[in-house]
């Protein structure tokens, strides 16, 4: 495979983990208007809470996600732009990008509470990892035959 089409390919994974980032924001608040898993998670969590307490906790673990989600966007666009025009830099962006966005998916897939349990459902915490599969790709590709190779 040649530096121009891993290029093109990893620039491709990255467009996938930008529209798999959408998805990931999007499905708490489907989660929110139909079965609602998330304030289920807190009812179970924290039984002595009143409907209206856990109701702001889920608001509350919605807009984060959805913030983290915005700044995953504009993180996902930023590197498209960085390799995609070359910068001597965009595969640093992109590893750098990658293992944040691990890093969050992770806090946001193990991270307990104070009841002892997961703060998200593991369902939706897992939603929120999905993205990283398209950056560890990306990375890959990018990373991939940047040594080269030596003659004997």
């Amino acid at each position: 495979m040649t530096k121009t089409r891993r290029k093109q390919s990893a620039v491709g994974a990255m467009y996938a983990g930008l529209g798999l980032t959408v998805v990931a924001m999007i499905v708490p608040w489907i989660d929110r208007a139909n079965g609602n898993v998330l304030a289920g998670h807190i009812r179970a969590g924290y039984p002595s809470y009143s409907q209206e307490r856990i109701d702001t906790a889920a608001m509350t673990w919605l807009v984060c996600l959805s913030v983290v989600g915005a700044l995953g966007i504009i993180c996902w666009f930023f590197a498209i732009w960085a390799v995609r025009a070359g910068k001597r830099w965009g595969r640093s962006v992109a590893t750098l990008v990658f293992a944040l966005g691990v890093s969050i998916g992770l806090f946001t897939l193990l991270v307990r509470d104070n009841s002892g349990d997961t703060g998200l459902p593991p369902l939706l915490g897992w939603v929120e990892m999905v993205p990283s599969l398209a950056g560890l790709l990306a990375v890959v590709l990018l990373w991939r035959g940047s040594r080269p190779v030596s003659q004997a």
